[in-house]
């Protein structure tokens, strides 16, 4: 009786383990069947990964803090991936490159950032529960800002100097700015060779330096306050905590930490498509964090990195796959811009089951207890 009990409980365990990490086992999955069909070789797929794993890193790991204090998945990180934008267009204006440039890029987007984090966390906070929704369409709005500073006043109340980055209608911003002489300037400062593999140290200290600031983060007493709100706003708000300014430096912190991600991501890359570089910058980000088993009030460093791999070895891997079952490899472009998009679905599917049961559960308990008390 001892051993069914036993083996009723491992398979209890085993399910709910399974249940509650389906989406990382199913990137799993996918990548178990790609990587035989891909045919690339164990050295190629591990560079690959380590590189865009410096690259998109420290843009997922702004996502946490808005999480920690229950404020869902942050889509307007999109609009910290614009403030660094702008920041690089100019300092590629005033021809300030490598390293010193990637400073000057960060320190000019901080204000930039902190503004449009102010103006999201405002907004946020007058869509209690619909922040996800709401950050989202956010995020449309400030892009159309975003196009017309772009694409009417640089150059014409902004001064632009340098010709090749306006259009040749002597103002706005080209398709394409050219970083080049910034391109990888951190990635291969001190940069190491094993086996073949790059690894770029200078930039794996920086993203290991942001998850020690989270860490330490979470044990102060605005990290507390965070979490506390997180869990509970009236309880927080009971307890003395201002529910309306911890929500607002929340969406401000991960705001300037998407900026910092996105000139981090576009030194690697080496130019900027000025129209287009931020538009799904956050939906990638936020279906690579899930991807790791994150959820919509749950996430550590940890899913950071196994979601970046996870879901950008299935970024390498697919459409060679896709190339060798259908003989065109679109296929497999389809299908992992089909997966990101399905990855978020799913999870807030999940997320919606798995509190509506949680409440229906409490629910019961609660008529139970009532019950009990009558009698």
């Amino acid at each position: 009786m001892s051993t069914k009990n036993q083996t009723a409980s491992f398979g209890a365990k085993l399910g709910r383990l399974a249940r509650d990490n389906s989406v990382p086992i199913m990137f799993i999955l996918i990548c178990a069947v790609c990587i035989p069909l891909a045919g690339f070789s164990g050295g190629y797929l591990l560079n690959e990964i380590i590189t865009r794993m410096g690259r998109n890193t420290f843009l997922i790991l702004s996502l946490l803090i808005p999480i920690m204090a229950g404020m869902g998945l942050n889509f307007g990180m999109t609009l910290g991936a614009m403030a660094g934008e702008i920041a690089l267009i100019l300092t590629a204006d005033w021809q300030i490159w490598g390293i010193p440039g990637v400073v000057l890029s960060m320190i000019l987007s901080i204000p930039l950032s902190v503004g449009l984090g102010l103006l999201c966390g405002k907004i946020l906070n007058m869509a209690k529960g619909r922040e996800m929704v709401t950050s989202y369409i956010v995020s449309y709005f400030i892009n159309g800002v975003y196009q017309l500073v772009v694409l009417y006043m640089m150059g014409s109340i902004i001064p632009i100097a340098h010709s090749s980055i306006k259009l040749p209608r002597g103002y706005g911003i080209r398709n394409t700015v050219s970083l080049l002489n910034m391109r990888q300037c951190i990635d291969n400062l001190w940069a190491i060779r094993v086996g073949g593999v790059k690894i770029p140290v200078l930039t794996f200290l920086i993203i290991a330096l942001l998850c020690l600031v989270i860490l330490w983060f979470r044990k102060t007493k605005l990290g507390q306050d965070m979490r506390a709100v997180g869990q509970d706003m009236n309880v927080a708000r009971d307890a003395g905590v201002d529910v309306e300014r911890t929500r607002i430096i929340s969406i401000v912190i991960s705001t300037v930490l998407a900026g910092f991600g996105m000139i981090l991501y576009l030194q690697n890359m080496g130019n900027i498509s000025t129209y287009s570089s931020h538009s799904q910058i956050g939906m990638f980000c936020i279906a690579a964090l899930l991807v790791g088993g994150a959820s919509v009030d749950k996430a550590s460093i940890g899913n950071v990195f196994l979601g970046v791999s996870l879901f950008h070895l299935m970024f390498i891997v697919a459409p060679a796959a896709g190339a060798k079952i259908t003989g065109d490899s679109m296929i497999g472009e389809y299908f992992r811009v089909f997966v990101s998009y399905g990855v978020i679905t799913v999870a807030l599917v999940m997320y919606e089951t798995k509190k509506r049961r949680a409440k229906a559960s409490l629910g019961r308990q609660l008529e139970l207890e009532q019950k009990g008390a009558d009698k």
